[in-house]
């Protein structure tokens, strides 16, 4: 079972299929919200496509394939981030991640985050880590500025999201280019 402490007030832990009632109402409390940037909301109709979901996710970490994790702040989910196109010979992984409307503006993903880097260059020993965020996803693009990575570019087109296509702007950072000591991640 993975669970990594961050602070006194946040946690991420590895998703269970218990975890499928209160994921699901999470998800459909916002639903509105997440639909604005988030292409899978509306193929999740009721828990039984949450509990899915978390089989899916555990069936890809068994398998050394990726993790997704809860956040958990003071005990309570809050929001999914997750390592996904894992890369093993090329050492390297993709951070996504969503988070309640009511649990924004506390520097939440931001730390979450910091602990899927530190994670992903300590324990797994990867080389890059890639964000990608829609180009006028101002918030989440906040995210790996904050965190010192690089926008390398934009990917034209990169995301089906309902009824048009997305630009997304691409983010990376290398093992080398990160010091968990630092507040921004940077050397």
């Amino acid at each position: 079972m993975f669970k990594y402490r961050i602070d006194s007030q946040l946690e991420l832990k590895l998703l269970e299929p218990g975890d499928a009632g209160e994921l699901f109402r999470l998800t459909d409390d916002n639903r509105a919200y997440l639909r604005e940037w988030m292409p899978w909301i509306d193929m999740t109709q009721t828990e039984e496509d949450s509990r899915g979901f978390i089989e899916s996710a555990r069936h890809k970490w068994a398998k050394g394939e990726g993790m997704t994790a809860g956040i958990l702040a003071e005990g309570k989910l809050c929001g999914v981030i997750d390592h996904h196109s894992l890369n093993w010979m090329n050492r390297k992984a993709a951070i996504g991640y969503w988070l309640a409307a009511s649990a924004q503006g506390r520097g939440i993903m931001t730390r979450a985050c910091r602990a899927m880097i530190d994670y992903a260059f300590g324990e797994l020993m990867l080389h890059r880590v890639e964000i990608m965020a829609g180009t006028e996803n101002i918030r989440s693009r906040a995210i790996p500025e904050r965190l010192g990575f690089t926008q390398e570019g934009v990917a034209r087109g990169a995301q089906k999201l309902y009824d048009r296509y997305i630009d997304l702007a691409v983010y990376s950072l290398l093992a080398d280019e990160w010091n968990p000591q630092s507040p921004d991640g940077s050397r």
